[in-house]
């Protein structure tokens, strides 16, 4: 019973992946979603009360699935094979077709109510990955690690913007470069 259920959902949610990341959140209305998923409108608002539910959720499983990618690619134990293991993820990111820049900085145009609860999940993301690349800025010997992983966001941050809008291969390069230079690793990935 309970995978008859599910299956309805992860169609919706699929469906919702696809077409927020690609068109935009508010250009997508609940009528196509239900078509493009096939399923009725009663099954939708049975999974989620309001588009707004979708929407955090679509930002909850795209988080779950980054996060898992991450902790995949900074599994080593040489802290600065994993740094170089993230910027490669960052870089190999930016270089996929289809890439429309970041899921959550998109998301954050189109809700910029702190309070929003789509805007809370979009913070949620932040602050671990922030965290995230402040742990392997003290971990290769940064000795700020906390500006080193600000200025890591912002790096990811404008990558993920600027392979939208430039070569997504010179921004690879780029940011690869900076990030290097920022702690001060040679090895090359």
């Amino acid at each position: 019973m309970a995978e008859t259920e599910q299956k309805p959902r992860e169609r919706l949610l699929s469906t919702a992946r696809e077409l927020f990341y690609g068109e935009g959140i508010h250009t997508v209305p609940v009528d196509r979603l239900v078509t493009e998923a096939g399923v009725t409108r009663a099954t939708f608002y049975r999974h989620f009360p309001t588009k707004e539910h979708l929407v955090e959720a679509y930002l909850r499983a795209t988080d779950a699935d980054l996060r898992a990618a991450v902790d995949a690619a900074v599994a080593g134990s040489d802290p600065q094979a994993s740094l170089a293991a993230l910027l490669d993820l960052i870089g190999h990111t930016t270089n996929t077709p289809g890439f429309r820049g970041c899921h959550f900085i998109n998301a954050a145009a189109e809700y910029p109510d702190p309070e929003d609860p789509v805007r809370v999940a979009i913070d949620d993301h932040r602050t671990w990955f922030q965290e995230v690349v402040t742990e392997l800025a003290a971990n290769v010997g940064h000795p700020d690690p906390v500006y080193a992983g600000h200025v890591l966001v912002l790096l990811h941050d404008g990558a993920l913007a600027g392979a939208q809008l430039d070569d997504p291969r010179i921004v690879r390069t780029t940011v690869i470069r900076a990030a290097r230079d920022l702690l001060g690793i040679t090895q090359e990935a």
